[in-house]
């Protein structure tokens, strides 16, 4: 699947649905953020990410990180975007800052035609199943990318952070893929091309 088969589906689901939501999962580093900004500035849509639903200091017990998936405010990003999302009301969520270990300012988002969800665990079938629907989006997008680029661009990205991602973070996402199948569940599948400036193929 390309880019613009994707763009392609999205312009068919606008014009046959009031609402389109498309949730963009996948590896770190393979261009989530990229893309759903891509999709920002074409349709001049809301995006939110799921960075913003991280664990609190007092969430982060053995019992939910061994959880696959579990390293992330799913009850939250639920009650504070899902459910108004799906009901078409303007709603305000409440970004979780990591490096401050506290909430940031609320974000207000109206009801557009196109949003965006993007990040790890943005299929995480919690939700579907907390709606009692087979999915929370109309479009599922999974991004790829090989380990050496992978390993190359997080490097780049934040050198300080690189082995918590090697240790820690990849595996755990690595679990979460397998364990609910969740590229397989996915409408689209797009792959960053090795040695690349390219966010897709």
């Amino acid at each position: 699947m390309s880019y613009k088969q994707l763009l392609t589906k999205i312009d068919q689901s606008l014009k046959a649905n009031e609402q389109v939501v498309v949730t963009i999962d996948g590896m770190s580093a393979a261009g989530k953020s990229s893309l759903a900004a891509l999709l920002k500035e074409a349709y001049g849509c809301y995006v939110i990410s799921l960075d913003s639903f991280f664990l609190r200091s007092e969430q982060r017990t053995p019992e939910r990180l061994a959880k696959p998936g579990g390293n992330i405010d799913y009850e939250r990003f639920l009650e504070e975007v899902l459910m108004p999302l799906r009901a078409g009301a303007p709603f305000a969520y409440r970004p979780f800052d990591c490096s401050v270990m506290d909430f940031s300012d609320p974000i207000y988002v109206d009801k557009h035609p196109l949003t965006i969800l993007e990040g790890v665990y943005s299929m995480h079938p919690y939700f579907a199943q907390s709606c009692n629907s087979n999915a929370v989006n109309d479009i599922s997008v999974f991004l790829k990318i090989d380990e050496a680029t992978q390993h190359d661009r997080l490097i780049k990205r934040n050198p300080a952070l690189f082995d918590r991602f090697i240790n820690e973070w990849i595996p755990m996402e690595n679990t979460y893929f397998e364990h609910f199948n969740v590229a397989e569940k996915c409408n689209f599948v797009l792959t960053r091309k090795q040695n690349s400036n390219k966010t897709l193929a």
